[in-house]
């Protein structure tokens, strides 16, 4: 009995250390406890290239993430492979925070090209469930390394992704994770597309009126001018109603010498960004400055200093004419002011005082009520500006900006900075402390909106 117990035990020994083969490859087999059959004992390496990838979310081109995976012997294909980012999506108050294609990737593995992979990125709402956004990578053969190039060509709302460490997880035939590792990413904000990039008209003094169309870059904040067309002089006062873009959009109206009011709407094109002229009216000569409220309407001062507002009516709603509703009175003591300009975004207007200081009055955005909450103080010595306009975004912050000319014709920019109104839950921007110079030479122009 002894004899059969000690052959029982060795016949145990030879088959636990006995090599299993996998497709017919031999293997020393792991215990039960650390691995199933099929599968290695070890867990290879992730490794990325070059150390953390700054992704531009914006209009430049794609940039290549680059990592080496190396596989534990005996691998057996097809080995899968995920890239997961660490933080769920969030829906916002329209659904996804991100766009349709916010990602647009294409991967090669070991110099052969798959081209286009995919991401997922499922969003989740309060109550919900779902995964982090994800990066199906190529499915492929298993080899001792496998060397993955993926391009990332983001657009602006891939921001919310931030600064994510994500993980890349490599899995055999059975399922089993063969290879982990972490990449790092930064997405930084990227040039901003046209049409939420700023422009700058400026008029000569021939009535030629050009076109300095905003690149997003404020260390060379305009591409070089365009002609948009002469006859300009035509008019004693131009004012944007909603802010000009390097998409070509942004309407405006004009004012003539027999104070007939003319409205140009914005065609999308940048070629030419305003259709022909159509006739408002006559009768604005009686005001002595009017500016673009913020709102696609605007507000005009008389010789009393009354404020008055016409609200933007694009479809002649209630029988009143078209574009504007008939004026509505906003007050007194407006000829403090000597220069005014409409912001750049969407919120209001930028007024200037007889003492220099600049002042910003915040659309209220609610109605009926007064169209400007309380104003708010900018700060002083504007005064050494001949001409100042405000803009739409001409950096990568999503603020306003404003540019302002001196004395001399230098131009100078502002970069917006996000304020929280007193008060209020209306978030606006005011330009900053800071100015930049853009360059010498505007005094070429009399008028700059």
């Amino acid at each position: 009995m002894a004899r059969v117990r000690a052959a029982v035990v060795a016949a145990a020994l030879v088959a636990a250390l006995a090599p299993v083969t996998f497709g017919g490859a031999a293997a020393v087999a792991a215990p039960a406890t650390t691995a199933a059959v099929g599968t290695t004992a070890e867990t290879g390496t992730v490794v990325q290239e070059g150390g953390r990838l700054t992704v531009p979310a914006g209009e430049e081109g794609a940039v290549t993430l680059r990592f080496t995976a190396t596989l534990p012997a005996g691998v057996q294909g097809p080995v899968t492979a995920v890239l997961r980012l660490p933080d769920v999506l969030v829906a916002s108050a329209g659904g996804s925070p991100v766009s349709e294609n916010v990602i647009r990737s294409t991967c090669k593995v070991n110099g052969v090209a798959y081209g286009a992979c995919l991401w997922d990125m499922p969003f989740v709402r309060a109550g919900e469930e779902k995964d982090p956004p994800s990066l199906a990578l190529p499915t492929v053969t298993a080899a001792g390394t496998l060397a993955y190039a993926v391009t990332m060509d983001a657009d602006r709302t891939a921001l919310v992704l931030g600064h994510p460490d994500a993980r890349v997880e490599l899995k055999d035939g059975t399922g089993a994770v063969v290879a982990e590792g972490t990449v790092l990413l930064d997405f930084v904000p990227g040039t901003p597309p046209p049409s939420r990039r700023g422009a700058l008209h400026a008029r000569d003094k021939y009535g030629v009126l050009w076109r300095y169309e905003g690149t997003g870059d404020v260390t060379r904040p305009f591409a070089t001018r365009k002609r948009v067309g002469g006859g300009w002089n035509a008019y004693t006062a131009v004012t944007p109603l909603r802010s000009p873009t390097a998409a070509g959009g942004g309407d405006l109206v004009a004012r003539d010498k027999a104070g007939v009011l003319w409205y140009y709407g914005e065609t999308g094109n940048p070629a030419a960004p305003f259709a022909p002229r159509q006739r408002v009216g006559g009768g604005w000569n009686v005001y002595t400055a009017i500016v673009g409220d913020g709102e696609g309407g605007l507000v005009a001062r008389d010789r009393d200093g009354v404020l008055w507002e016409y609200v933007r009516n694009d479809f002649g709603y209630y029988g009143y004419s078209w574009p504007f509703a008939p004026r509505q009175r906003v007050g007194g003591g407006w000829n403090t002011y000597n220069a005014f300009t409409k912001s750049g975004g969407y919120d209001g207007i930028l007024s200037r005082d007889k003492d220099g200081v600049l002042w910003k009055y915040v659309r209220q955005g609610c109605s009926p009520c007064a169209p400007f909450e309380p104003r708010l103080r900018v700060g002083g010595g504007w005064n050494v500006y001949t001409a100042f306009a405000g803009t739409a975004e001409l950096g990568r912050d999503e603020n306003p900006d404003l540019v302002a000319r001196d004395a001399a014709g230098k131009l100078w920019l502002y970069q917006g900075v996000p304020l929280l109104t007193p008060g209020s839950h209306w978030g606006t921007a005011v330009p900053g402390p800071t100015r930049s110079l853009v360059g010498g030479g505007w005094n070429a122009y009399d008028l700059m909106f």
